[in-house]
């Protein structure tokens, strides 16, 4: 099991209390680190491939987030971050039953992406199938050098159901996704970030740190912002450039006139904030 941090080289933060709704969740490993809640995939063994519990563990775990979370990091333990669908526990499946199981991948993954939180998924060994489709419902992405990204649902007779074709080809585009199900095509990780699969490459046991860094920088954002960027940047993104527009001036308007908003701007005219700068 990896040890989270704040940052690199730092000593780990002490982990809160949970509720007892997180705390009940038996193949998940969660602990609250300030304001980020680190959740990990717990069943190693399976290459933390995800079945009907682990999905329904995860549909709790995001529509309960305590009220100090303020940013997820989701990883997994041991040598892979999710290798998709558990198929030793797959069974014969009526239509209605299949849609049905589809769905509560759906419902699970929703409250990831489009829950109160960011989450910044942290990437290494096999990120495949519904693995590929959990990472795909997350914010950030950051990949160590042993990910590899692959969609064998087509050499399976099978086709994506935790919301992959919805999801996977405004990362990567369609064509990519139709090669990947189709041939089989596994990306590594540096292949991985260039067509869009993480924003990230870290060094090699470096992922969770950096994924720590990063969600706490989130986390000291103003909430409203961070809830555009979840619920409103990808909305206004599927809408025609006119109606986007206007959904924008909306938004702005709402996160602008919030009063941490001011408090922040007012702290940028006194010189108390930082001005961006090249790193």
């Amino acid at each position: 099991m990896r040890t989270p941090t704040t940052d690199a080289g730092s000593t780990p933060s002490l982990p809160a209390a949970l509720p007892a709704t997180l705390a009940a969740l038996d193949l998940l490993r969660i602990d609250a680190l300030g304001a980020v809640l680190h959740v990990r995939l717990a069943r190693p063994a399976k290459r933390n491939a995800i079945n009907d519990a682990l999905v329904a563990q995860l549909r709790v775990a995001f529509s309960s987030l305590p009220e100090s979370a303020r940013a997820v990091v989701l990883s997994g333990e041991g040598d892979h971050f999710c290798a998709g669908l558990d198929l030793s526990e797959l069974s014969e499946r009526t239509v209605a039953e299949g849609i049905a199981h589809s769905r509560s991948w759906h419902a699970a993954f929703e409250q990831i992406q489009f829950g109160r939180v960011p989450v910044v998924a942290v990437l290494h060994g096999a990120v495949v199938g519904g693995g590929l489709e959990l990472a795909s419902a997350c914010h950030v992405r950051v990949a160590e050098p042993s990910a590899y990204y692959g969609l064998p649902e087509g050499q399976r007779g099978l086709f994506v159901g935790g919301g992959g074709s919805a999801r996977i080809p405004r990362l990567i585009g369609v064509a990519r996704m139709a090669d990947m199900m189709l041939t089989g095509r596994i990306y590594d990780a540096h292949e991985g970030q260039a067509i869009g699969l993480s924003q990230y490459v870290v060094e090699a046991g470096s992922g969770i740190a950096r994924a720590m860094q990063l969600a706490a920088r989130i986390a000291a954002n103003a909430p409203l912002s961070n809830f555009a960027v979840m619920h409103a940047l990808p909305r206004i993104a599927e809408m025609g450039q006119s109606e986007g527009l206007f959904a924008e001036s909306l938004m702005a308007a709402i996160a602008s006139g919030d009063d941490a908003a001011k408090i922040r701007m007012r702290d940028f005219l006194e010189g108390k904030a930082g001005k961006v700068t090249k790193a």
